[in-house]
């Protein structure tokens, strides 16, 4: 049986296509929601998992929760899925991101220090080191797969949110930071599959895999695209004065946190996935399908 803990963007992709592989899976989430096919159980990850993952042989995480609760929230949930792969002796392989390494010169690859310079980078980094702790005394089998801000239906980042809707719809979008800055794009079901790759292979456990990126494309590049994608006019964006932010943050719990990340908007923010690509054999899916995904989904 394969538990999948989250319903959003990727924990719905990796259900699916287990299901369709003909897996059993187990999906928990707190709306207990989930593709058809799957056994849907509504739970707090917080509360503890040790009791829904009896017979697993897989523990997926693909939860995470809200954005100004991250200091509080994901150190209950990382000791929970660490409890449920020890008592199950299922393999745990979690859904990361880039955060740790915090700001970089060049393209980011897997074996770079986790050096976080914001809050959120520090809890991230501490998810990993407790269960590489735990998989290095044997106590569990793990592995992390850390992609970009993500493309995609149910992908939510800050283009997404400020740009994307406003671009389809003839509008302008606003952003923060350096708007021709080249940046990595993850799609959402790269996530998915390398996430259920990963878990497969037991070569590949132990250590952190970035997911297979295609090359990057600065924020007013992907809104182009997406105009064009759409049948919309010219993408309008201009760059969001960091100060809007700040007082957008004094009522807006979500903008507030997204001000201690704006360094990677700043500069570029590129990943390298070249070791996963090699190893898996798994191609990025390009981008203008990524794009237009995400497009038809806000549509919808």
């Amino acid at each position: 049986m394969h538990v999948v803990v989250g319903a959003g963007a990727v924990g719905n992709v990796v259900a699916r296509l287990l299901v369709e592989r003909g897996e059993q899976v187990r999906v928990i989430s707190r709306s207990g929601s989930g593709p058809d096919g799957a056994e849907l159980v509504a739970a707090d990850a917080r509360s503890g998992l040790v009791e829904y993952v009896d017979g697993a042989t897989a523990i997926y995480s693909c939860a995470a929760p809200p954005y100004d609760r991250w200091t509080t929230e994901w150190p209950l949930i990382s000791a929970a899925l660490i409890a449920a792969a020890e008592a199950s002796g299922a393999v745990l392989v979690s859904t990361g991101n880039l955060y740790g390494y915090g700001a970089v010169d060049g393209p980011m690859t897997e074996d770079l220090p986790m050096l976080p310079n914001t809050v959120k980078g520090q809890v991230r980094a501490r998810i990993w080191a407790d269960a590489l702790a735990a998989h290095q005394a044997g106590r569990i089998r793990t592995a992390e797969v850390r992609g970009s801000d993500y493309l995609g239906a149910g992908a939510v980042s800050p283009f997404s949110v400020t740009v994307l809707p406003k671009v389809i719809a003839g509008k302008r979008g606003t952003m923060p930071g350096d708007l021709d800055a080249p940046h990595s794009w993850t799609y959402v079901g790269d996530v998915a599959r390398l996430l259920i790759a990963v878990t497969g292979d037991e070569s590949a456990w132990g250590r952190a895999w970035h997911v297979p990126t295609a090359a990057p494309l600065s924020v007013r590049e992907l809104a182009s695209r997406a105009a064009e994608l759409a049948g919309a006019p010219a993408a309008k964006v201009a760059p969001m004065p960091t100060v809007v932010l700040r007082l957008a943050g004094l009522v807006d719990p979500a903008a507030r946190e997204l001000v201690e990340m704006l360094y990677q908007w700043q500069r570029p923010f590129v990943v390298d996935s070249t070791a996963a690509t090699v190893a898996f054999g798994l191609k990025p899916t390009p981008t203008d399908v990524a794009l237009r995904e995400s497009v038809d989904a806000l549509r919808r």
